[in-house]
């Protein structure tokens, strides 16, 4: 049964590993996370995928990764992890998002996130637009 829970310097291995096998999600030095909200999903005792996220004020959050291990993928993890973070913020949430990364466009719009606009240039490796979203729960 997949559960949520908050991360910690015991979860970072397992976050670096997903990391790794995610070429679509940022990566961040895995320690960074604990200066900001970090969730874990936990599946079977393992740690299946994690969301980081930090509060902008006035019930506003910012959801800043978000990645799922390859073999849980499609199962429910991270609409899990994202309702999760979007039950903390009811004034709204935002993210960015690679404008080629198809997977998580679709499961952000399925949760209610709507297209604000365009970063152009707003990742490295290899350089591509961000797409910016916003969701608000009236």
């Amino acid at each position: 049964m997949l559960s949520i829970r908050r991360g910690s310097e015991e979860d970072l291995a397992a976050i670096a590993g997903i990391q790794s096998a995610s070429p679509e999600a940022a990566h961040w030095d895995p320690a960074g996370y604990l200066a900001y909200g970090l969730w874990v999903a936990v599946e079977g005792g393992r740690i299946a995928g994690f969301l980081a996220w930090r509060p902008l004020g006035l019930g506003e959050g910012e959801l800043l990764n978000l990645a799922v291990e390859p073999r849980f993928r499609r199962k429910g993890v991270g609409k899990a992890l994202v309702r999760a973070f979007l039950g903390e913020f009811p004034g709204g949430a935002y993210l960015e998002v690679r404008e080629s990364n198809a997977a998580a466009l679709c499961l952000y719009k399925s949760l209610g996130f709507k297209e604000v606009t365009r970063r152009p240039g707003y990742y490295e490796f290899p350089p591509e637009a961000a797409i910016v979203m916003k969701f608000h729960s009236c």
